[in-house]
């Protein structure tokens, strides 16, 4: 099993390209915070990206950065130039399309930014595994991303019938590439189950788990299957991992049972029988104890959201 693309296809994600700017020197854009992480592609020229609190970052062409925290920053030329809020620009005519701003010189850069959403059931976001501001730089951050980046800027430019669905869609298989890029940039012990995919035994134990959530497995027997005793697996779950097998376990099942709940109109007791457990109490218990609603009650919350959006 993939256990990356099994957690995927039961969180929804997605994304939205939000701006595809040319920029005249000097220039200065100052973005809000938002609830969702932002990303910026610098396909021309040169900027500096500032935070709050940090140091700020220089980039340069083919560069590639996620805020993953929506945290409220600033992308400029010109230090000393007063930083122009982004959600005052003007649009051109439709929602897309370029958007000049800065000085009266020829644009020296051009950029796209956009952001993505991770949400349901909210406890197997990837997101919250990634550092505060990824950088992912050419050509480290693989053939793929830079293809897909490159489609963006060239279909943001000009608008096209079906130019929505196509950014839509395009932004999706990029957030895919995102995590495909950092998980190769990882060493031992970093980025929590993402990370830990890549272990020779922590790995299969975790296809296991994903697998068959509902199987009582204890750490005797996921040691005993991908060749560890049992101290031994436990420790390298627990560090790989960031957190108990048992405790993975449960998250695992919750999130199966959400994504249930919200798909399918299956009663609660056969939900509760398909995670693994033998009644709706126990089971009922345990979910309100992680997403702080009872099954019936999330359920009910989930497709009210379906229903408005």
């Amino acid at each position: 099993m993939d256990v990356l693309a099994d957690v995927l296809d039961r969180v929804r994600f997605g994304g939205t390209l939000l701006f595809h700017f040319e920029l005249g020197h000097p220039w200065s854009l100052a973005l809000p915070k938002r609830p969702y992480a932002l990303f910026h592609y610098l396909s021309k020229g040169a900027a500096t990206l500032a935070l709050e609190q940090g140091e700020d970052l220089n980039m340069s062409a083919g560069d590639f950065v996620v805020i993953t925290s929506g945290e409220q920053h600033l992308l400029y030329s010109d230090r000393l130039t007063k930083p122009f809020p982004l959600m005052d620009l003007e649009r051109p005519s439709g929602r897309l399309g370029v958007v000049q701003h800065g000085g009266n010189s020829e644009p020296t850069a051009t950029m796209i930014c956009g952001n993505f959403t991770v949400s349901q059931p909210l406890r197997s976001s990837v997101l919250e595994f990634l550092p505060p501001v990824l950088l992912l730089r050419p050509p480290t951050n693989g053939e793929g991303l830079d293809a897909i980046l490159k489609r963006m800027v060239s279909e943001s430019a000009l608008a096209r019938p079906g130019q929505d669905i196509a950014l839509s869609r395009l932004t999706e298989v990029l957030f895919v590439e995102v995590l495909r890029s950092w998980i190769t940039s990882l060493r031992p012990g970093e980025g929590g189950w993402l990370g830990a995919m890549g272990d020779p035994h922590i790995g299969p134990a975790l296809q296991l788990i994903h697998e068959r959530p509902e199987r009582p497995w204890t750490l005797q027997e996921l040691g005993n299957g991908v060749g560890l005793g049992r101290s031994a697996f436990s420790a390298r779950f627990t560090k790989l991992v960031g957190q108990p097998m048992q405790r993975y376990l449960i998250a695992r099942r919750m999130a199966e049972a959400a994504f249930l709940l919200q798909s399918s109109d299956e009663a609660i007791a056969r939900i509760a029988s398909r995670v693994g457990y033998e009644t709706s109490a126990a089971f009922s218990k345990l979910f309100h104890r992680h997403y702080g609603l009872s099954p019936g009650r999330y359920r009910a919350t989930q497709r009210n959201t379906d229903s408005e959006s």
